[in-house]
Formats: structure tokens, C-alpha cells, sequence
């Protein structure tokens, strides 16, 4: 029999890890993934793919590694019916017996043995000159919902594997609006401006925000940028959707006066009140950008007087002492991981200031294992202490904020967002590196808002070892992200399916489709999502393909629709009442023009300023946008949003009037969708998204 050629190899390991042979792109063309791309992902992933000999060597190590190996490491089940396994086991096993323990959550254990030769036989292979099975174990009790341990012996071997037990359906706030419906406003939390912060918008400043949308919008909730913690560096990164973490946030948002060490702290008022810290603060309030090392090194200043004066209290075993003392050890190694990076980046940043990310700090600390990182958490207890004190706090304060806005009445209150990228300089990759595959980024391909792609340039995740550890820190940050909230926004869903890789030394416009395993993924978020109460809404804006929303839909989790790519099959805006009802609609979001900048077409003249198009492109945009502007006009006029005598030609309207703003915001609050979403800058008609 012949043997199988290279290319015939290569798309054997290729399909193995999810590498798809192509895709097709938004404006319906088909991309194929070429042969050297499908090598690079491979090699980034660990598999030599040069020849037919190293990918035949590949797929026999991993066909080894998949039936030598008695559990997979993780098995996802529903909660509707039984939890069934995979057992590997050679053939000459079959005439025994499996024990299996089955450790719950909740710490309850329960045994049992069952005859393998009574098993479902699924599929077999020859291995080496030996016959491996594939028996199907279904267990004799239904589990709860959760994290359960299931071990399992056999002629002598050991395995256990992590249970997941999840709903069929995430969670569907039972107390919407009469109609099921709510709305909400979309707010930039480190934008808000008020005479009493310090230059960033804080915690005081979202009550003041919850009552304003409590007392004059009457709303549900307060949709929130990422708070996720970032470096507050200028020139350097400060987008909260490429975090520093995406576990913990940003202390920069902690109303420092509000804090009770602050008020207990005589240091820390005495500095409040003198002259150099009110300046400051005036300049800060004043500058037309926030400032984010001057916020940051003043609000450090003050907290940390704050924090010196808590580590006076701890010594008496205070109730706030035990409080915190909890905190960490529910937060576990996580956060005194993420502790240990910024203390260790403070410290190192001080001893030569040009050392500004981990990548650059001597060897030893850049592993955060290393016998000279573990001595250092030992010797600056305090400094570990301390970044871990600013996240108790942060989660007080944001405990508060949510319970301020269910007191007012807000059905929903915070609606939080989770970032799909993480700054590959940040602690995340420091602490997590094996959870990422090096060698690539992740980027989208071309679509009508970003004609030659995004590079996106941080690296994508590495399903495999994600799988290995039993989906723990997946897990965990949709837990934590989901804490203090009614609803979280999973800034681009598609991760949970499959995402788009380029690799280094590739082309950046040579993406390449990799699937991710989105049975697990969308369960684990089905099952956080019904634990923590949350409303899960899916950004699945861009290149989708069917089966994404469907499953999506199929889970109770909503779409995210924005009305400026809601059409047709003609290309005409779609009505109001074609809108899905299970998805949250908006105007725009975070990275689209506002309704006003895209009627002047202030995104196309942003693009061409930062040279991504040249003037040709420039027109032919000008020129299409002028097409959308009238299709939007004709659907306006034809669900009478707009009075019949006002002219119904876009040329009429140099830019864009309050009327027609006003129509768009009531064609988008008659659609049947569950939420409704108005960005700050749509709500006060800014033109600068």
C-alpha cells in the first residue's frame, strides 16, 4: 500500500490542531491556507513539518499520546445527560474490570467498578504491534453542575481526568423588562470627567453614573470599558483591550478618598491638603487626554500610605485583617502571581529605568518560577502585599458599585467586558507562557471597515495545554471578569470557535483559520455564566460563519448587532423588526465611528492622516460611504422615523442632524432585541470616536 504523500501528511497533523485548508472572508471570497503557512503554525506548535519523514514521526507521537493514555485530560458533559468517557485501554485488558472514584465539587466521593468487556467499543488502533480500544464509560450517577475529579484503575494504571458538568443554557435575567427587554448605556469609565476625581474616572464617579442613568434615562444597566489592570505607561500601551492581565484590574479606577485606610491615614490626608497635591490634581482634571503615569504615580503615593497604615491594623487580627487574609487565599496563586510581577516590575523599573518590560529583566526573573523570583516574593513580602491589598480593595469597591446599582434599581447594573487580547509583554504571558503558542499573533482578515486585515499582534492561545490543565484559567477568567455584574460582552466570541493566526516570517495578510475546541469553551461559559448570574452577550462582529451564531443562539447567550452592518441580501439596512430578538443592539462600539463621525466620514479621514489607505482608497470609501448614507435614509423614511418633509437625499445633509441622529437611536430602541446599548459618544453626538 503506498504511503501517504507530504501534502497528504501535512494536512493529517494540519486538521490534527485545528488548521483549517481555508476560509472564506466577509466579502465572499475564498482564501487557501497555503503549505508554508500550515508548516509555520505547525512548527510554532512543536511539530516539525519539513519533510514526510518528520510529519509521519509527528503523527505517530501523537497518536501515542491520544490512545496510550487511559482519560483525557478533561471531559465537558451536560447537565441533561449522563457524563460518559473515554477510556483507552489495550486489548488484552478488556476481560477485567475499571474502578473508577468520582470526587464532587462539594468534596463528597463515590466508587464503583464496572466490566470493560461490557463497554461500548467506539474505535480501536494498532499501535507498535498492539491493539488499543476505545471503550465508553458512561457513569451510574448524575453529577451537579461543576468541577468534579474522576480517577480511574486499571490492570494496574492510573488516570484521572477534570469533570465538567455544565448547563444546556447560560443564564437569562429573569427580571428584564415587562417585555424581556432593558437598555443600558455605554460608558468609558477611565473617560468621566468630575470635580472631584483625580484625573481618571473612579469607582465615586460610576455611582454618580448609576444614579444619572437611575434618576434621568431610567435604564438597566452601565456598560463598562475592560477594567482590566494595564501598565499605565504613555507612549506605551494603555488600551484596556490589550491588558497588562485580563484576571485583575486597573487600580487607577479606586477612589482613593472613598477608601477606609485613606480616611484613617493622617499622613495620607495631611498630603491630600497641601498645595503640590491639589495643583496636581487640577492639572490632571484639566488635561484633555488622562494622563495615566501621572494618575498612577500620584494615586501610588496615597496608597500606599494607606496600605502602611492597614499593615498596623493586621497585626491585631482585625476583622478587615481576616477579611483580606481570605480574600487571597480565595484568589490563590493567581493573584500572588499577578503580585509578584508588579512588584517585581516596579522594583526592576527603579533600579534602571529603561528596563520597561519583562522581557528585558535579568534571566532568573523572567522566569516566574525560578528559585531567584520565589527568594524575591519572599524578601519583599510587603511589596507582593501590597499589589495584592490594591485588588481587595478594587473588589470592594466594585462590590459596592453593583450593589448601588441594584439599590436604585437597575436590573441588570454593571455590564462588564472581557478583552480578548493580553499585552504579550504583560504578566499574563510572564506568568502563563505555556498557555500561549510563540511564534505567531492573531489578527482578523479584510473586512468592510478594515480592507487589508488587523494585525493584532498578540499571541494566540495554546488549546492544547489550555485543555491539559483542565480549562482552569479559561475558567477563571470569565469567573472573575463575570464577579460584581449582571452581564459581560466577550469581546470577540469567535475565539471561543476558532481564530485567525498569522504567523512570524509569513506576510501579515496571510491569515490562517485554526479552530478551537468550542464544545468545552461554550459550556465552561454556559456554566460561569449560570453560576455568577450573568447575561453573556457574544461581539460576533466581522468574518462569521453560520454555525457560530447558531450555537451561540442555542446556549441563550445574545448576539451583538450594531446597526451599521445589519442588511440584506440586497445590501439595504435591514428594517427594525428583522432584528433578531436574542442580541443585545447598539449604534457603534469601542473601535467603529460614532453615528456623527461616520456621517462626515471621520473614520476614513482618521485612516487616511495614519496613512493605512492612500488618497485612491480615500475616495473610493468617501464614495461608498455615501452610498450607506443613503441607504440608511431610505429605511428611516420608510418606517416614518423621519418627517416626510424633510429632504430624503444624503446630499441634503452635510452632516448629520439631530433629528436623523435621533431617528436612528428610535429605529434601534423598536427592534425586538433583548438589550439595547447607546455609547456615550452617540448619546452627547460626538464626531471623534
Amino acid at each position: 500500500m503506498p504511503s501517504d504523500s507530504f501534502e497528504q501528511l501535512l494536512d493529517r497533523a494540519a486538521s490534527w490542531y485545528g488548521i483549517d485548508g481555508g476560509y472564506w472572508d466577509i466579502l465572499g471570497n475564498y482564501h487557501t491556507t497555503s503549505v508554508a503557512a500550515k508548516q509555520a503554525i505547525l512548527r510554532a506548535l512543536g511539530v516539525a513539518a519539513d519533510s514526510a519523514a518528520d510529519l509521519e514521526q509527528a503523527l505517530a507521537a501523537l497518536a501515542r499520546l491520544e490512545w496510550e493514555r487511559l482519560l483525557p485530560p478533561a471531559v465537558v458533559a451536560g447537565e441533561s445527560g449522563p457524563v460518559e468517557l473515554p477510556l483507552h485501554v489495550p486489548a488484552e485488558s478488556l476481560a477485567g474490570r475499571a474502578r473508577f472514584v468520582v470526587r464532587r465539587e462539594d468534596g463528597e466521593t463515590s466508587e464503583f467498578e464496572l466490566d470493560l468487556a461490557d463497554l461500548p467499543r467506539i474505535a480501536s488502533a494498532e499501535l507498535d504491534g498492539r491493539t488499543w480500544v476505545r471503550a465508553q464509560a458512561t457513569l451510574p450517577m448524575q453529577l451537579p453542575l461543576g468541577y468534579h475529579e474522576v480517577t480511574v484503575s486499571v490492570d494496574g494504571s492510573h488516570a484521572s481526568t477534570r469533570c465538567i458538568v455544565t448547563p444546556e443554557h447560560a443564564y437569562m435575567d429573569p427580571h428584564l423588562g415587562r417585555d424581556g427587554r432593558a437598555a443600558g448605556i455605554a460608558v468609558s469609565l477611565y473617560g468621566v470627567r468630575s470635580e472631584r476625581n483625580w484625573g481618571c474616572g473612579d469607582f465615586r464617579d460610576l455611582k454618580n453614573v448609576i444614579d444619572w442613568v437611575a434618576d434621568e434615562l431610567g435604564a438597566s444597566f452601565v456598560a463598562l470599558n475592560p477594567l482590566h489592570a494595564i501598565h499605565n505607561r504613555r507612549p506605551f500601551n494603555t488600551s484596556p483591550y490589550l491588558p497588562n492581565c485580563i484576571f485583575y484590574q486597573n487600580f487607577l479606577y479606586l477612589d482613593v478618598e472613598g477608601m477606609e485606610d485613606f480616611t484613617r491615614c493622617r499622613r495620607a490626608r495631611a498630603l491630600r491638603e497641601t498645595a503640590e497635591v491639589a495643583r496636581e490634581i487640577e492639572d490632571l482634571r484639566a488635561t484633555p487626554y488622562v494622563e495615566y503615569e501621572r494618575v498612577s504615580a500620584l494615586k501610588l503615593r496615597f496608597l500606599k500610605l494607606a496600605f502602611a497604615r492597614f499593615l498596623r491594623e493586621r497585626r491585631t487580627g482585625s476583622a478587615r485583617a481576616r477579611a483580606f487574609e481570605a480574600f487571597c487565599e480565595r484568589e490563590g496563586d493567581l493573584l500572588e502571581t499577578f503580585a509578584t510581577y508588579c512588584a517585581l516590575d516596579e522594583e526592576l523599573h527603579r533600579r534602571n529605568p529603561d528596563v520597561w518590560m519583562w522581557t528585558d529583566w535579568p534571566a532568573p526573573y523572567q522566569d516566574p518560577n525560578s528559585a531567584e523570583t520565589r527568594a524575591f516574593r519572599k524578601n519583599r513580602w510587603r511589596r507582593v502585599m501590597f499589589y495584592q491589598y490594591l485588588q481587595w480593595q478594587i473588589d470592594l469597591q466594585l462590590a459596592a458599585a453593583q450593589q448601588w446599582a441594584r439599590d436604585r434599581r437597575l436590573s441588570i447594573g454593571l455590564y462588564h467586558d472581557l478583552a480578548l487580547a493580553t499585552d504579550r509583554f504583560g504578566s499574563d504571558l510572564w506568568a502563563h507562557r505555556p498557555f500561549y503558542v510563540a511564534g505567531c499573533r492573531v489578527g482578523s482578515p479584510p473586512d468592510d471597515f478594515s480592507p487589508q486585515g488587523q494585525d493584532w499582534a498578540f499571541p494566540p492561545p495554546n488549546s492544547a495545554r489550555h485543555r491539559e490543565d483542565g480549562y482552569r484559567l479559561f475558567a477563571e477568567s470569565i469567573r472573575k471578569n463575570c464577579r460584581h455584574g449582571g452581564a459581560l460582552r466577550i469581546d470577540h466570541v469567535m475565539r471561543l470557535f476558532r481564530l485567525f493566526w498569522i504567523s512570524d516570517g509569513l506576510e501579515a495578510t496571510e491569515f490562517v483559520h485554526v479552530r478551537e475546541r468550542n464544545h468545552d469553551l461554550v459550556r465552561i461559559l454556559a456554566l460561569e455564566s449560570v453560576r455568577n448570574r450573568v447575561v453573556i452577550v457574544g461581539e460576533d462582529l466581522g468574518t462569521v460563519e453560520p454555525s457560530i451564531r447558531e450555537t451561540l443562539a442555542r446556549f441563550g447567550m445574545l448576539s451583538y448587532r450594531l446597526f451599521y452592518f445589519e442588511k440584506n441580501e440586497r445590501g439595504e439596512f435591514r428594517r427594525s423588526d428583522e432584528y433578531p430578538r436574542q442580541a443585545l443592539v447598539s449604534s457603534t462600539t469601542h473601535d467603529l465611528p460614532t453615528l456623527a463621525g461616520f456621517w462626515v466620514g471621520a473614520d476614513i479621514t482618521a485612516r487616511r492622516a495614519a496613512g493605512i489607505i492612500d488618497d485612491d482608497a480615500q475616495r473610493g470609501q468617501l464614495e461608498q460611504r455615501r452610498i450607506e448614507k443613503q441607504k440608511m435614509l431610505d429605511v428611516l423614511f420608510q418606517l416614518d422615523l423621519v418627517s416626510k418633509l424633510l429632504p430624503s437625499h444624503a446630499e441634503a445633509y452635510p452632516e448629520l442632524t439631530g433629528e436623523l441622529h435621533n431617528a436612528i437611536i428610535g429605529f434601534l430602541a423598536m427592534t425586538p432585541s433583548q438589550l439595547l446599548a447607546i455609547n456615550q459618544e452617540d448619546l452627547t453626538k460626538e464626531v471623534n470616536q
